[in-house]
């Protein structure tokens, strides 16, 4: 009798299991999709500024600060990638040691690292694919104004100065790769303390921000 009644309940242990596990998948699916969701009207959001911004200032000011602007656009998309790639590189060990010690930015480089894979995305496709779209549109609008000044083929200019964009951005991103791989821990430290001198009081809340947990 005792040995059915163990058999029973164990066989209970193993539904009560597997529906708890049903239970987490969903609820991750469903946390996955409110994150694209959120991601997605982001990232919509934050091209349609800066697009306007660099629509409306580029085609009125002089050329040498339109061009100023690209290289800060490339240069952004660059960062970001380079941290994208060392918050995936980097172990999360000796932050934890950190952390343990209570060292302030070590608590959001485990937050950092714990969620990689969203900091990734955020960093490398939402941020850098933004920099790179207004960076493009930006290096037409310049393109444009020289091809005006200098009374040149408007087709030849673009597309120099477009490729030579393309190609600023894909070199530094190459050069940068190696770099987030090798130092991956002094560049998420030094972002970390970055991150804790600008928000000096930074929370819980505050922290799911960086990984676009919240919104």
């Amino acid at each position: 009798m005792k040995y059915k009644l163990s058999r029973l309940q164990s066989s209970e242990i193993e539904k009560s299991k597997k529906k708890n596990k049903k239970n987490k998948k969903k609820v991750k699916n469903k946390s996955n999709h409110k994150w694209v969701i959120q991601t997605t009207i982001f990232a919509f959001i934050a091209s349609l500024i800066f697009s306007l911004i660099s629509e409306v200032t580029i085609p009125n000011s002089n050329v040498f600060w339109g061009i100023i602007l690209v290289i800060i656009f490339i240069l952004m998309g660059i960062f970001f990638d380079i941290l994208g790639i060392a918050v995936t590189s980097a172990d999360i060990k000796p932050f934890h040691s950190m952390n343990s010690k209570k060292i302030k930015e070590a608590k959001i480089a485990v937050y950092l690292i714990k969620n990689a894979p969203r900091v990734t995305s955020f960093c490398n496709d939402v941020v850098g694919d933004i920099c790179g779209i207004i960076s493009g549109s930006a290096g037409v609008i310049i393109a444009n104004s020289l091809a005006n000044t200098l009374n040149c083929n408007v087709v030849v200019v673009t597309l120099i100065t477009t490729s030579l964009i393309a190609g600023l951005t894909i070199g530094g991103k190459a050069l940068g790769k190696s770099f987030a791989i090798n130092k991956s821990k002094m560049i998420i430290l030094w972002f970390s303390k970055a991150v804790t001198f600008l928000v000096p009081k930074i929370d819980g809340e505050s922290l799911k921000l960086l990984t676009m947990n919240k919104i």
